[in-house]
């Protein structure tokens, strides 16, 4: 496989999971951003910790997820724990109408 094929299909791969991520964005609240992973999900309990030394980081409880992941082959998952020393950002989206 050369270069320009394996460009080409990390491209295919990231147009399916971005039409995949606009399919399920109406069935969860919240959006998750990590250095590492953007999430999506309907639970999240942020809490702030320190390790022994006195170096902050987060503890992030996720529930009913949806993991933005181009590798995974199952990206829906139930329980998440994410740990980070990097910023996190939670966004609620707005309330869908009916």
């Amino acid at each position: 496989m050369s270069a320009e094929d394996l460009e080409r299909y990390e491209t295919e791969i990231e147009l399916q999971l971005y039409q995949e991520y606009k399919s399920v964005l109406p069935l969860f609240r919240f959006v998750v951003e990590t250095e590492r992973r953007f999430y999506l999900a309907n639970e999240v309990d942020l809490a702030p910790q320190a390790d022994t030394s006195g170096r902050p980081y987060f503890k992030i409880k996720l529930k009913d997820a949806w993991v933005w992941d181009m590798y995974r082959p199952a990206r829906f998952v139930s329980n998440v724990t994410v740990v980070t020393f990097k910023d996190v950002n939670v966004e609620e989206l707005p309330e869908k109408e009916l």
